[in-house]
């Protein structure tokens, strides 16, 4: 499932497609949301936010289309009416006279008032989106101290999209490793200054993903590990799908395990007990 990064990517490309410009044609492929194409055609998008992993296309008409990719859902611009070959089912099309903005595959799309928005079952209890917010380290200090919060593990508590909107699977392992933090233990549990780093980190590692395509290395690292001729799964991540090879820091080799039935990667040295 594409991480908080990739859908503020993605976001970015339907808004540069669809801001401010008239839309000619909108299409919905479920029928309960074909009664909105009309109110839709020849409104303009103001703006697509974000919110975790939803996104927010809004309209100037007083309305939003909320899509949530899940696993399978992608975006695709083309030039106006231009549909690519593929076996995706289209879900959503919108259509200007430059652009078409294309959603395969995704079956959680609806069609809100603004004023319905926050009021959303999914939007009402996801927490702070750190690329479409502005969010800070104290911030980020106060949610982990919390009650609500400081008792739970840190391998569920990063996937938790009510804590932090937009982290996923990777972020998750990467944001441990950056903090020194091993993954049994709770924030309630782990000192003052790990808890510091990882607010530090949660924010920088987020950033740093959606700005280089991915990339939650050093970027000092990666650019040099490119240049020697590394392919980019090997410079991506500290940790992240490197089971068996060297840690960048300590070159202990990387062990793989699963929390919440998901894979995790941590490097014992580094982040010891």
């Amino acid at each position: 499932m594409p991480e908080g990064p990739e859908i503020r990517k993605a976001a970015d490309a339907v808004e540069k497609a669809l801001q401010h410009r008239q839309v000619l044609d909108i299409s919905f492929a479920f029928e309960a949301l074909q009664g909105y194409e009309d109110l839709l055609r020849n409104a303009s998008v103001t703006r697509v936010d974000t919110k975790g992993k939803a996104m927010l296309t809004r309209f100037d008409n007083g309305y939003t289309i909320y899509s949530h990719n899940q696993l399978y859902g992608k975006w695709m611009i083309r030039n106006a009416y231009n549909y690519p070959k593929t076996n995706r089912q289209l879900r959503l099309a919108i259509h200007n006279e430059k652009k078409s903005a294309l959603l395969y595959s995704a079956s959680d799309i609806e069609v809100l008032r603004d004023e319905e928005v926050w009021d959303h079952p999914f939007i009402r209890k996801v927490g702070p989106d750190i690329l479409s917010e502005t969010v800070t380290e104290e911030m980020l200090i106060e949610r982990f101290k919390s009650r609500q919060f400081s008792r739970r593990k840190w391998t569920s508590l990063l996937l938790d999209q009510s804590f932090v909107a937009g982290l996923g699977n990777y972020l998750r392992s990467e944001i441990l490793f950056v903090s020194g933090i091993h993954p049994s233990l709770r924030p309630g549990e782990t000192k003052a200054r790990n808890i510091e780093t990882a607010a530090v980190e949660t924010i920088a590692l987020m950033q740093q993903s959606y700005l280089h395509k991915g990339i939650t290395l050093d970027l000092d690292i990666a650019e040099r590990m490119k240049a020697s001729g590394k392919k980019r799964n090997q410079y991506r991540h500290w940790v992240f799908r490197r089971a068996s090879e060297p840690c960048h820091i300590c070159h202990t080799k990387i062990e793989k395990t699963e929390a919440g039935n998901r894979r995790l990667y941590y490097c014992p040295t580094c982040q010891s007990l």
